[in-house]
């Protein structure tokens, strides 16, 4: 189970960076981060998706039933792509570079000091990002069941209903970025973090548990909707596709450490504990946008805002 599990996690991660690059090539540069936005959007319809069938098939089909509904996704886009071009900006760049090894590609991720900060930058971001995601999505749940008497349905409707505030806070990053500098839409959903975590470890009421998690996901996951904007513009076409793998996906294995991080917390310390170290990384993510993250967007030269 752990090594299919592995094998889906690796064709998933390598699916959302290679989206991220598509979109970034194929839409316009002012256009960027909402399309952008669209790819992480998609991520929770995903979700939603999933939340609202399993109930229904898995009594029917069993788990590995629902095994083999997760293989349809992967054949949708199978069949999508095979009807897709290449986008023009990475043909007409492909037709002049030459062709480039992956270690060779990994190394312009770090290739100067203005360069090293930002991936460092975008690093800390994607790493935050998807620890405040799993340690919420994946412990928060049980957690409201075991203190607050959430039932299994309930604890349903809490995931879906905080996964629909994530969704709209996607949609309104990448709306924002658009017309706003996108370090300052970062500040504002940062912060918005730091105080949503901190005021949702002060709620006792179920039911104001229940919505205050719509604000606190648009918050805390809202920022997927400019990942990819940023990550374009801050390479060139010869690595974007490298770098929205390799430093969101790090990000992502970071992350992962989330859950056990604060389960163990709230177990051995206190609820208090855990919450307080969420909106710690919060203010390293702060750091990070104000003083790593180049300030450039949208530029329709194709160099990146550091190449």
């Amino acid at each position: 189970m752990l090594a299919y599990r592995t094998l889906a996690g690796v064709g998933l991660g390598g699916e959302f960076g290679i989206g991220m690059a598509l979109i970034a090539e194929a839409w316009p540069a002012e256009k960027r981060n909402r399309a952008s936005a669209y790819v992480g959007m998609g991520w929770q319809l995903g979700v939603l998706l999933a939340a609202f069938l399993t109930p229904l098939l898995l009594g029917v089909i069993g788990w590995r039933g629902m095994f083999l509904v997760g293989l349809l996704p992967a054949l949708a886009s199978f069949l999508i792509r095979r009807t897709m071009g290449e986008p023009e900006e990475f043909v007409k760049h492909a037709s002049k570079a030459p062709t480039e090894s992956l270690f060779s590609r990994v190394k312009l991720l770090f290739k100067d000091l203005p360069t090293t900060k930002a991936s460092i930058g975008i690093l800390i971001l994607c790493s935050v990002q998807n620890f405040g995601y799993y340690g919420l999505m994946i412990w928060m749940p049980s957690y409201l069941s075991k203190n607050f008497g959430f039932s299994l349905t309930k604890s349903g409707l809490w995931t879906a209903v905080t996964v629909i505030g994530m969704t709209f806070g996607i949609w309104l990053f990448g709306m924002l970025a658009d017309r706003f500098p996108r370090w300052k839409i970062f500040l504002i959903y940062q912060i918005g973090a730091v105080l949503m975590v901190v005021c949702y470890a002060q709620l006792t009421d179920p039911t104001a548990m229940l919505f205050a998690g719509a604000v606190m996901g648009m918050f805390v996951n809202g920022m997927i909707g400019g990942y990819g904007g940023l990550i374009s513009d801050t390479y060139p076409v010869n690595v974007r596709a490298t770098a929205q793998n390799i430093l969101f996906n790090v990000g992502r294995g970071v992350g992962g450490f989330g859950p056990l991080v604060i389960g163990m917390l709230v177990s051995q310390v206190s609820f208090t504990a855990a919450i307080s170290l969420l909106a710690a990384i919060y203010l390293l993510d702060i750091y990070a946008t104000l003083f790593l993250l180049p300030k450039r967007q949208g530029k329709e030269d194709a160099l990146g805002a550091i190449g």
